[in-house]
């Protein structure tokens, strides 16, 4: 067996059933991504719209693809016939080009808000009130193509676990509190290769996990 396969498989008896396991497929060729598709995997997660637009181009049309990378409005139009979740969602402004995106293609495109949790200035994210505040906006309410399923996070990149930890306490706090309000939010994409084990500990339902499963990235 090679060692995607083998790695994919290491990792998904490591993570519970409720858990969903993204593949971060980001500067991967579709070589190795067809590796992972062959042993089972149907979910890939690209930062790279143009990038993830010719993989979906060249393979099977049961893969669900997310983008995990930060967003920027005039690239929506490139995945709106395919994307099936995006994760970081950082602005009222993005949500409306995805509702209008989505429109065009007949279709409801499923959307994360990025909460930010990391005390990296470089990390993108909303503030808990912003959050709250795009949750009970009526503006938002009438955006009849997008769907907002939950949250997603990143943990600040450091060997402090204390730190890890309180950072997915914060954000899981927020999600439970915010579910009692809204029922459909469902997702916590919180945890990646490093802390993936610590995440699901703090109510994780979906782990982005790449280098652990394909190896260092390439570039970028």
């Amino acid at each position: 067996m090679n060692n995607i396969k083998k790695n994919l498989l290491d990792i998904k008896t490591s993570i519970p059933e409720e858990v969903t396991l993204v593949a971060v497929s980001k500067t991967k060729p579709v070589s190795d991504l067809m590796q992972a598709y062959e042993a089972g995997q149907r979910i890939f997660g690209e930062n790279k719209i143009q990038e993830m637009a010719e993989k979906w181009k060249m393979m099977p049309k049961d893969i669900s693809w997310h983008m995990i990378g930060h967003v920027q409005t005039n690239k929506v139009k490139y995945m709106a016939p395919f994307v099936d979740l995006i994760h970081a969602v950082d602005s009222f402004k993005l949500l409306k080009e995805i509702n209008k995106q989505a429109k065009k293609h007949n279709r409801t495109i499923n959307c994360l808000l990025q909460v930010k949790i990391a005390q990296e200035e470089s990390k993108f994210g909303l503030s808990e009130e912003h959050v709250s505040n795009l949750l009970a906006s009526e503006e938002v309410k009438s955006l009849s193509n997008i769907r907002i399923l939950g949250f997603m996070g990143m943990a600040t990149f450091t060997e402090n676990q204390e730190q890890i930890q309180s950072e997915f306490k914060k954000i899981k706090d927020f999600f439970d509190q915010s579910k009692s309000k809204y029922p459909e939010l469902k997702i916590l994409s919180i945890g990646m290769s490093g802390d993936y084990k610590t995440a699901m500990n703090y109510g994780s339902t979906m782990v982005r996990i790449g280098s652990s499963i394909f190896g260092a990235r390439n570039y970028g």
